[in-house]
């Protein structure tokens, strides 16, 4: 049974994302009964994830400040700031931030991919260590039903 969460910023995990943004969780599937996992971006011109698909769940993304380009399925289309892109489980898409900085807020669900997050990114309460480098890793993507289907676009 689902109950109440809330969580001030302060309390929301901070983790060190790729080119060195940050995603917080704001919402993982322990607060949510498995149901959505919610994640905010803070990032820079140039980064991308890997193209992929997710097999477990659908994504929706909303641009709150900046721009980027969007692939879905092999379309590519410009995101604006206040655009929202919703991706049904299994079709290929990425992302690629074109302002300077972005603010992204990620929704999924059902929850779970989180999982990947955290083990692909660092937790930025912790010490980091001096070669630490967030890189998607393939065969932690499988784990968590995300297919990476080829490099960032």
């Amino acid at each position: 049974m689902s109950m109440v969460y809330l969580a001030q910023p302060g309390q929301q995990q901070q983790l060190e994302w790729l080119d060195g943004g940050t995603l917080a969780m704001l919402l993982d599937g322990k607060a949510t009964d498995g149901q959505l996992m919610i994640g905010r971006f803070d990032v820079a011109e140039g980064e991308a994830p890997p193209y992929h698909k997710h097999t477990l769940e659908d994504e929706v993304f909303l641009l709150l400040k900046g721009t980027a380009l969007v692939w879905c399925d092999d379309q590519e289309y410009e995101l604006a700031e206040g655009g929202v892109v919703f991706l049904p489980k299994q079709i290929p898409h990425g992302y690629r931030i074109t302002s300077k900085k972005a603010d992204l807020l990620m929704i999924n669900t059902p929850a779970g991919i989180e999982g990947m997050f955290r083990e692909t990114g660092r937790d930025k309460s912790t010490p980091r260590p001096p070669d630490f480098q967030v890189k998607p890793d393939p065969a932690l993507a499988d784990k968590y039903g995300n297919v990476i289907v080829g490099p960032p676009r």
